[in-house]
């Protein structure tokens, strides 16, 4: 239990910043589109370790 207190806390600042962004992205994206968008994400690592995230928004096709 004393190792779990004592050790280093990750820094989880650009983690909370991103899922920030991508809840303002949907937000714009549910203004423009309306309430049916379609939402698909796509990540990768890349080589230099860091991991992208792409999101593509589109409105949902009609049933009509």
């Amino acid at each position: 239990m004393k190792l779990a207190v004592e050790a280093p806390k990750r820094d989880n600042t650009e983690y909370h910043h991103a899922i920030a962004e991508f809840r303002r992205a949907f937000a714009e994206a549910d203004a423009a589109l309306g309430p049916e968008v379609q939402v698909r994400t796509k990540g990768k690592w890349k080589q230099n370790g860091n991991y992208v995230l792409k999101m593509t928004f589109k409105r949902k096709a009609s049933s009509d």
